[in-house]
């Protein structure tokens, strides 16, 4: 698919690149490497004009030696006259440890890669880079941002990663980074977005706290959360954790519908419909069978059993002898066993062959090596020959090092990572501050209902906290009409238009 795609598209391209994208500026200012450039695109139909400096930014640890060179790519439009008028968006991914490629090439950068539409594998290049129209230039000027660690971002010296691989480590080195930024651009009165997608919304949650709670306030608009997790209680079946079984229970029917799973007829080929009443079924009944646990008497486990089954296409049988509880990795496996297939995690549209019909886990996610390739090529494709970044150091999309050796203590609460609380008291202290839920109905990696269920506790405000759900995976931008919705739905957020 991908090659006719870059057929029809090479042509055009090769004709506009030198229009698009103008001669690239080198810099080497206290030893950081940046790199600036001239570009242009049409975005919601607006033609923008913008400038764009991506490189590294030198900052120094409580010594005043410096310890870190941040990296980031910023588009600032040009013929813009008062910059309190223009809003600034901040923007990360997850892992932690992953680079922020993904919303970059996406959806929200001037570019993007077109991955095939259907959760089909991305397989080997030329991959289509193409004008992106919708990218947000439109509506505020973007700085997308590499932690530490990921990306060419990486501490400075004899430096120890500890200092920046954690959660409130993180935060407080994204927040020097910005506040920097804000004072180098001058740009400390416009209106300021985070936007982020995974661990990004837990790294949002932190710097929320990190930014506005001392008196050197960055006082943040609006949010996005695309992926969200907040309370890692939601999707966590490690042992004793019954409330992270049913945070995946709606996102495992919504996959079961979308693989034919299930009888949809029952339920009038309505997707929304049979949604709800999957939630309906997980708090009124499956939640309460779980906490009754083994006191559940015998026929009323097998009532639930089948109920469950209908919703999320396991057998009855199996979901007895599992004492209905289902970790992510036993479904994404179970659901097409019979096919010799399993299902993508960050995205279950996708499918896997499995080597074998015995596994109790899967080989590996479909829907991460089917676009892992695309989106590594495009990203350094686009910043070695459009924006003329000379750096040959190795850029690492994820570094699993980073993940593994993260430190997910908030330093308060319960052992497990919660970042809720702190985004509660941002939107309790700054009323002005919007959030923007955005949810995939079939991302089984961060589930749309454990989402939901963070936010069910107390502390938000409900009328300033916007869920919206696309047809899609984590990813959801991969999907073609997802990525129209969520970039919209962004710019909605910006121009303070959301409701519901």
């Amino acid at each position: 698919m991908k090659f006719w795609i870059a057929a029809a598209m090479g042509a055009a391209l090769a004709a506009c690149s030198a229009g698009a994208q103008e001669e690239t500026e080198t810099a080497n200012t206290g030893g950081a490497r940046v790199f600036t450039s001239d570009g242009q695109v049409t975005a919601n139909g607006e033609r923008i004009r913008y400038r764009v400096v991506a490189g590294e930014m030198i900052l120094n640890g409580e010594d005043g030696e410096p310890n870190a060179a941040i990296f980031s790519t910023a588009y600032i439009r040009e013929g813009v006259g008062d910059p309190t008028q223009r809003p600034v968006a901040f923007i990360f991914n997850g892992g932690p440890g992953s680079a922020s490629l993904w919303l970059h090439m996406g959806v929200f950068g001037p570019r993007r890669v077109v991955l095939p539409s259907d959760a089909t594998d991305d397989g080997a290049p030329p991959y289509p880079i193409v004008a992106n129209e919708h990218s947000i230039l439109d509506v505020a000027d973007l700085v997308f941002v590499d932690p530490v660690g990921t990306g060419w971002s990486h501490p400075v010296g004899d430096t120890d990663t500890g200092e920046f691989w954690g959660v409130r480590e993180d935060a407080a080195s994204l927040g020097a980074f910005i506040r920097r930024w804000l004072t180098e651009n001058r740009r400390w009165n416009s209106p300021k977005y985070l936007l982020g997608e995974s661990y990004g919304t837990t790294r949002i949650a932190a710097l929320m706290n990190e930014l506005q709670g001392g008196w050197t306030d960055v006082s943040i608009n609006g949010v996005a959360l695309i992926s969200t997790v907040l309370d890692f209680r939601f999707d966590d079946t490690s042992e004793g954790n019954d409330i992270g079984y049913t945070g995946l229970v709606p996102g495992f029917a919504a996959t079961a519908w979308y693989h034919g799973k299930v009888d949809r007829g029952a339920w009038n080929n309505d997707l929304e419909a049979f949604i709800q009443d999957a939630r309906d079924f997980t708090y009124d009944t499956y939640m309460p069978a779980l906490m009754r646990g083994v006191s559940l008497p015998e026929d009323q486990r097998r009532a639930v059993a089948e109920e469950l089954s209908r919703f999320i296409g396991l057998d009855a049988d199996y979901l007895v002898r599992a004492n209905l509880r289902v970790s992510l990795s036993r479904f994404m496996r179970e659901l097409r066993r019979d096919e010799g297939l399993s299902v993508g995690r960050l995205d279950s549209r996708y499918t896997g062959m499995e080597p074998d019909g015995v596994g109790e886990d899967p080989d590996y996610d479909p829907s991460a090596y089917g676009i892992d390739g695309a989106y590594t090529a495009a990203m350094l494709d686009y910043f070695t020959r459009e924006l003329g970044v000379d750096i040959t150091d190795e850029y690492s999309v994820i570094d699993i090092p980073t993940a593994v050796g993260w430190d997910r203590s908030t330093g308060q609460g319960p052992a497990y990572t919660n970042v809720g609380p702190w985004l509660a008291r941002a939107m309790r202290q700054n009323s002005d501050l919007d959030v923007l839920v955005a949810q995939g109905y079939y991302d089984l990696a961060t589930p749309f209902f454990g989402a939901e269920l963070m936010f069910n506790q107390p502390g938000f405000d409900p009328e300033r906290v916007h869920f919206r759900y696309y047809e899609s995976g984590h990813m959801m931008y991969i999907h073609e009409p997802s990525l129209e919705a969520v970039a919209e739905d962004v710019r909605e957020l910006i121009r303070g238009e959301l409701e519901g």
